[in-house]
């Protein structure tokens, strides 16, 4: 795949992601993470990593998340425990 076609992709996989959300509101520390997972976030989303991009508390943290996970926007990680991650549950792509 070229780096157009990969590019081409993304910006179709996150605008797909905002039209199957356009009903739904999200805060600005939930729109800033969900932007940079669809960005191409490197590494492990943890409510640790949300609360220092988003400059808010653990707690804060935490209940974003919880939103996100139970409106399905977010999904865990299998592993779990202290070492909880999230990632992104993208809407499948349409068939053509």
């Amino acid at each position: 795949m070229s780096a157009s076609e990969k590019l081409l992709e993304t910006v179709l996989v996150k605008a797909r992601f905002w039209k199957t959300h356009a009903k739904e509101s999200f805060n600005d520390r939930q729109r800033t993470i969900i932007n940079r997972l669809l960005d191409g976030f490197v590494g492990k989303l943890t409510s640790s990593k949300w609360a220092k991009l988003t400059k808010c508390s653990q707690d804060t943290a935490l209940r974003d998340t919880s939103d996100l996970l139970a409106r399905q926007v977010l999904a865990k990680d299998e592993a779990g425990g202290r070492s909880t991650s999230y990632e992104l549950h993208l809407p499948s792509q349409p068939s053509r």
